[in-house]
C-alpha cells in the first residue's frame, strides 16, 4: 500500500513537470523572429511641432480645458471632447458623428490619436494643420455652431481663463488664433507609440504572437494584403486619398476629396486613417460601413463594393479565413497603452 502511494506521488510529480515542460515548450514556440532594421522604420519619433506653437505645459493645460469646455458651442452643450471621447479611442463609437442639437452628420468622427503626425486633416483634407482644423467644428453649423465672437468674449471675462492664456501665450490676445493654437497643443499630446508591435520592433520577441507576426507579413506582402501601400510607416498612413470601393445609397454619394481638388481620380477618395489604436475606434471607413476589423478585411477581400472609380491599389485579396484572422490579430497589436484623460475643472 505504501509503495502504491509513493508510486502515485512520484507519477503526480512527473505529470506536473511534464505539463510544465509542455507549457514552456508552447511558450517558446510563440517566440517570433526578431525585427529587422527595415522593420524599425515603423517606430515613431517625437511629434513634430510648428515653430510658432511649441508645446509647453501651460499651453497643453489651456488646450485641455478648451477641448472639453461645452461653453464654446452655440448652445453650451457640446465640446470637442463630446465627439472625440478618450474612452472611445478619441472618437465616438458611432457610424457617423452627431453634432449640436442631435444633428446626424454625414461622415464618421476621425480619431485624434496621432494627428500630431498628420500632414492632411479631415476626411477630405480641407485643413492643412492642427491649428487650422481646431476651429473647424466650431465654425460648422451642424457640429458646434459656435458664435466665436461671443465665445472669445466669454473667455476674456473669466479670470481663470485670463490667467491661463497669459501664462500660455504671454503678450498675445485671447482670440481665435490663441484658442486654435492651444487646442492643437493639447491634441499633439494624444499619442500612441508604445503598442506591443512597437515593443517587438524595439527588440522584445515575445511582445507579439506567432499569429500576429504572420498577420504582419500578410500586411506587408504585395501579393497578399498589400495594406502597406496606403498604411505606410511610421504612422500607418500615407496621408493620401484613395477610393477604396465604399458603396453609398443612391442619392447619398459622397465625392470626398474631389470636392476640394476636382481631379477624376479623387472622386469618392478619402484620407487614409492611421491604424494605430484602430482596435478602439470602430466602426470604420468614412461612413462607418464596417462594424469591426474583420469586416474591414472582408471588404478588401471582396475588392470593395463599388468599383466604378476604385483606386488602382484596391483589388480582391487572396486571403483564406485563417489569413484574414491573422491580419486582424496583427492590427490589434497596434493598440497603445491606455492613458487616463480626465476632464479638467473648467474656469468659472
Amino acid at each position: 500500500m505504501m509503495k502504491s502511494k509513493i508510486a502515485l506521488h512520484w507519477l503526480g510529480h512527473c505529470s506536473f513537470w511534464l505539463a510544465a515542460a509542455l507549457v514552456g515548450t508552447a511558450a517558446a514556440a510563440e517566440t517570433v523572429p526578431a525585427a529587422t532594421e527595415q522593420d524599425r522604420e515603423w517606430l515613431l519619433g517625437a511629434p513634430p511641432e510648428p515653430a510658432h506653437n511649441r508645446s509647453t505645459p501651460e499651453r497643453i493645460e489651456l488646450g485641455r480645458a478648451l477641448f472639453f469646455d461645452p461653453r464654446l458651442s452655440g448652445n453650451g452643450t457640446v465640446s470637442c471632447g463630446s465627439c472625440h471621447n478618450p474612452a472611445l479611442g478619441w472618437s465616438d463609437g458611432l457610424r457617423t458623428g452627431v453634432g449640436i442639437n442631435g444633428t446626424v452628420l454625414g461622415r464618421a468622427t476621425p480619431t485624434v490619436v496621432n494627428t500630431a503626425y498628420n500632414t492632411q486633416f479631415m476626411w477630405d483634407g480641407r485643413k492643412k494643420s492642427l491649428e487650422d482644423q481646431a476651429l473647424g467644428p466650431m465654425k460648422t453649423p451642424e457640429e458646434m455652431r459656435t458664435d466665436l465672437a461671443a465665445a472669445i468674449e466669454l473667455l476674456g471675462r473669466l479670470p481663470g481663463y485670463q490667467s491661463m492664456f497669459a501664462k500660455a501665450y504671454p503678450g498675445e490676445a485671447i482670440g481665435e488664433e490663441t484658442v486654435a493654437k492651444a487646442i492643437a497643443a493639447f491634441e499633439r499630446t494624444v499619442v500612441s507609440n508604445d503598442s506591443r508591435f512597437d515593443r517587438w520592433v524595439s527588440g522584445d520577441r515575445r511582445a507579439i504572437t506567432a499569429q500576429e507576426w504572420r498577420g504582419y507579413q500578410l500586411f506587408k506582402d504585395p501579393a497578399k494584403g498589400n495594406c502597406v501601400v496606403c498604411h505606410a510607416p511610421p504612422n500607418f498612413t500615407d496621408n493620401g486619398y484613395h477610393n477604396v470601393g465604399i458603396a453609398h445609397p443612391s442619392g447619398a454619394e459622397d465625392l470626398g476629396r474631389y470636392k476640394i481638388r476636382p481631379a477624376a481620380v479623387l472622386k469618392g477618395a478619402f484620407k487614409t486613417p492611421t491604424l494605430r489604436d484602430a482596435e478602439l475606434t470602430a466602426p470604420y471607413f468614412h461612413n462607418g460601413a464596417a462594424a469591426n476589423l474583420a469586416d474591414v478585411v472582408a471588404h478588401y477581400v471582396r475588392g470593395g463594393d463599388d468599383r466604378s472609380n476604385v483606386s488602382k491599389d484596391v483589388r480582391k485579396l487572396d486571403l483564406d479565413a485563417r489569413e484574414q484572422a491573422d491580419l486582424v490579430a496583427f492590427m490589434k497589436t497596434l493598440t497603445g497603452a491606455v492613458r487616463a484623460a480626465s476632464i479638467p475643472a473648467l474656469p468659472q
